[in-house]
């Protein structure tokens, strides 16, 4: 399967945060997600497994409680229901990788 980036939308989640379903197919999905300078990821938790490679940009994430600064080419792995968040430093975009697919957020399109 191709997925081209043209084809899929880019949602805007509200206070400078974007987000984009790029591929998913029941065992894993990958999703870009767009902050602006200043925009925040709040804490949360889900029964997911993901990893998060950050693309470009600067983030103060927090995962489980600790709290770490991260940049282009850094990785991020959150275990399913660690609660984790992030605060965007510098304009940037994530690639979110989720296993299994988040079908929440399918189910909001």
């Amino acid at each position: 399967m191709f997925i081209y980036q043209q084809d899929r939308p880019l949602e805007d989640l509200g206070n400078g945060v974007t987000r984009r379903i790029l591929a998913h197919g029941g065992g894993m999905m990958a999703v870009e997600v767009n902050f602006e300078q200043g925009a925040v990821g709040p804490l949360h938790h889900h029964p997911h497994e993901q990893l998060t490679y950050v693309l470009s940009g600067r983030f103060a994430f927090t995962i489980a409680g600790v709290t770490q600064e991260v940049g282009a080419g850094d990785t991020l792995y959150k275990a399913p229901d660690v609660v984790h968040g992030c605060v965007c430093l510098e304009a940037g975009t994530l690639l979110d990788t989720f296993t299994p697919q988040r079908e929440d957020f399918l189910a909001k399109k």
